[in-house]
């Protein structure tokens, strides 16, 4: 076990802090430094080092991260290094196969700026280690290692490591994704389902402008996104197919593979060529039964993890992360302890019943668009058109997809805590 930057560690030490964080991704990274942001020191634990996570084919997804999920990196000093390489999304576009009717979001009826923003995994990564590295006062960094148990009293938790090292805190985070084992070893159960369905994911470069225009298509196995990347002439692919055929996709030569892509995209992009890795992930919902068990708390995946048909999942674990850094802010600034219950009492309630509504949505759109059955098919179409015709219901919509709709946390209405 390493402790960076600055300092280390043998593995039989056993350390103390206030806040430990297990999970450096996306959504743990962007906590701890929204913490270190108003003050609150943390001690970052991942099972992965710091050089692991930013390396070009470590994560070749692309996140659709909403208007106000871009206002919460832009609190947390992750979007200046963002800003250059993200794609505003101006419009989105919904089809349902070879139907006419269609769904049309144009930012210009709304005139609050972009939809939102498609970035690259990578480059968030590289954002988040830049900014850790430069708060080496207010985060501690302990990695590689991996977790093998947790035990709490009334006073605090302890986090094991394989190695044979321990560390004490206050509050433990769990942001380790789906597959927590902090929330195993709490005892926390899950519930839910896996989908006969498999995510294809490549980057594809186009000979003709994507224009910042997102496109979901709905074929028969799962929907087909077409989600723009910066340059004008690169885009994210998230290509939903029966779990049973995407092993035969996965394997074609690239030349057949761009082909099968060319086939759903349809040509408007023009010539089409494949960048990067292809790379696949299995569907499913799951959520935590609690996500406050005594002094732990389950953030993103750990928590909740959900279909990518609406672009939402690191949505949803980025208002995680924006309520809890409210909350535990708070509890520092009035000298509580940052597990006191009424606060986490409060995340709870407050994030729970957020991610479980864009949950059920997420799985109705998935099973309602996911077939080929006539009479369904010709009522989706019909919704479809009929939103579209309706400008308060289109703006209502239009609002849910950029992030500004609900009981949102201070850093995602651009306030300040």
């Amino acid at each position: 076990m390493t402790k960076a930057p600055g300092f280390a560690s043998d593995a039989t030490e056993r350390i103390c802090a206030d806040i430990v964080i297990v999970g450096g991704g996306l959504v743990g990274g962007s906590l701890a430094l929204g913490l270190a942001r108003h003050g609150v020191k943390t001690t970052l634990v991942d099972r992965l080092a710091p050089s692991q996570g930013i390396g070009p084919d470590f994560d070749g997804r692309a996140s659709a991260i909403s208007a106000s999920g871009q206002k919460l990196l832009d609190a947390i000093g992750l979007w200046p290094h963002l800003a250059a390489r993200a794609e505003p999304i101006l419009d989105i576009r919904v089809s349902d196969g070879p139907s006419l009717l269609f769904l049309h979001y144009d930012h210009r009826d709304l005139g609050e700026g972009p939809l939102g923003y498609m970035v690259e995994n990578r480059h968030l990564r590289e954002a988040i280690a830049a900014e850790i590295t430069a708060q080496p006062a207010l985060i501690d960094v302990i990695a590689p290692v991996a977790v093998s148990g947790l035990t709490q009293t009334a006073d605090s938790a302890t986090v094991q490591f394989k190695d044979g090292g321990e560390i004490d805190a206050k509050l433990v985070i769990a942001a380790e994704g789906k597959n927590s084992s902090l929330r195993e070893a709490a005892g926390v159960n899950v519930t839910g389902w896996s989908y006969p369905q498999t995510a294809i994911v490549a980057t594809i470069g186009h000979a003709t402008s994507h224009q910042g225009i997102a496109h979901e298509r709905f074929l028969p196995a799962g929907p087909f996104a077409i989600l723009p990347l910066y340059g004008g002439h690169r885009s994210s692919l998230v290509w939903t197919e029966a779990a049973g055929r995407a092993a035969d996709y996965l394997a074609l030569p690239d030349d057949r593979f761009v082909a099968e892509i060319n086939e759903r995209v349809g040509g408007f992009l023009g010539e089409l060529s494949l960048i990067g890795p292809r790379l696949s992930y299995p569907l499913g919902l799951q959520f935590a039964s609690g996500y406050v068990k005594a002094r732990l708390v389950l953030i993103g995946d750990s928590a909740h993890a959900i279909h990518p048909i609406a672009g939402q999942g690191l949505n949803l674990g980025l208002r995680d992360v924006a309520a809890l850094i409210e909350i535990l802010v708070d509890n520092a600034q009035l000298g509580l302890d940052p597990a006191h219950p009424t606060g986490l009492d409060r995340f709870e309630r407050w994030r729970r019943a957020d991610n479980l509504l864009m949950g059920g949505v997420t799985d109705i759109l998935n099973r309602v668009f996911s077939n080929d059955i006539a009479p369904i098919r010709i009522a989706r179409d019909m919704g479809l058109g009929i939103v579209n015709r309706i400008p308060p219901l289109k703006l209502f919509f239009m609002r849910h997809a950029m992030g500004t709709v609900g009981d949102l946390p201070k850093l995602m209405r651009g306030v300040g805590l």
